[in-house]
């Protein structure tokens, strides 16, 4: 099964032949095993040339950039194999009527809460002090029906998700990593870091499931379509960010398996050590890869498995076949 490969060192990609191989900025050679690889998922200084992306477009392989804090910075997005002009007026139709737009829009943001509330009411269950922001968040919830466009359906979102950093602090129980609300570019604490670090993984994560199906990356419902290369994938991540980002870092902070020193101070802000994004991107993919029993399929599938069949449903709709509910987690 094909995974993704992370380069956090400095050096050069280039390709030899069949393969490709990292050089790092001692000189050390690393052959990449391509038919098992995804995506690369880059965050050193890395250099590369057309013959290697030319190779990486023949394997379809897509390359995320991320910056020196680890926010997303852009995708090299291989030849569109599965194209389909169909697909993209279906898509355009949804996102220029503003009732079909806001129906979809209002599945991402509901799926966000329904995940949101499944994190609460699985710490409740294990005695954590979060029941009164899950009984707020409940009583936010109400509103997301009622909204009548995508600002209202936003700020909705906005005060959810607000209620619900309130609980992390009691969630992960250790004072070494108080939250103080939600801060970005750059983040001003470890938690905030941390969030930032796996939304970013988890919007390059669907944005590569997208490209494998007939779905334009470009065409978002929740977030606008606008100059912004991609926006699709960010719909599609609020589902997944709290089953995945956030039970992540909670097992991490929990466990231990994250330290202060993990962490440096950079131009105001703070970023986690090549350390401590090998240990938060260890536990992500094996999250990814971690299968559940789905209700509706009847067989196991992986959560990175999920985030395909939620676009495969997200087709369905467009096409008219079967109208969208978002996934939500039973576990």
């Amino acid at each position: 099964m094909k995974k993704p490969l992370y380069i956090f060192s400095n050096g050069q990609l280039r390709r030899k032949d069949n393969t490709i191989f990292f050089v790092n900025e001692e000189g050390d050679q690393k052959y990449i095993p391509v038919e098992d690889t995804s995506e690369l998922m880059i965050f050193g200084e890395v250099d590369l040339n057309k013959r290697f992306l030319e190779f990486c477009t023949q394997k379809e392989i897509m390359i995320h950039y991320f910056n020196n804090y680890g926010y997303y910075s852009g995708t090299f997005y291989p030849r569109e194999h599965y194209n389909s002009g169909y697909m993209i007026l279906r898509q355009a139709e949804a996102y220029l009527d503003d009732e079909r737009r806001l129906v979809l829009a209002r599945q991402f943001v509901n799926g966000a809460y329904l995940n949101i509330r499944q994190v609460l009411k699985y710490y409740v269950n294990r005695g954590k002090d979060v029941e009164s922001k899950l009984t707020e968040i409940e009583r936010l919830s109400e509103g997301i029906k009622d909204a009548d466009n995508i600002p209202q359906l936003m700020a909705f979102e906005g005060n959810i998700r607000e209620q619900y950093y309130k609980a992390f602090d009691a969630i992960h129980g250790q004072p070494e990593f108080i939250f103080e609300g939600r801060s970005k570019r750059p983040p001003k604490n470890e938690m905030n870091t941390l969030i930032s670090f796996g939304n970013s993984i988890v919007y390059s994560t669907v944005l590569s499931e997208i490209y494998k199906t007939h779905l334009d990356p470009r065409i978002g419902y929740l977030h606008t379509t606008n100059f912004r290369r991609f926006s699709l994938n960010l719909d599609v991540a609020e589902i997944f960010k709290p089953i995945l980002v956030d039970r992540v870092i909670f097992t991490l902070i929990s466990k231990k398996m994250l330290k202060k020193s993990d962490f440096k101070k950079e131009s105001g802000g703070l970023m986690l050590k090549e350390s401590g994004r090998r240990v938060f991107v260890e536990e992500l993919e094996n999250r990814l890869k971690t299968t559940i029993n789905h209700r509706d399929i009847g067989t196991p599938v992986s959560y990175r498995r999920l985030i395909r069949l939620e676009l495969y449903k997200l087709e369905k709709h467009l096409m008219g076949e079967k109208d969208y509910e978002t996934f939500v987690s039973q576990w």
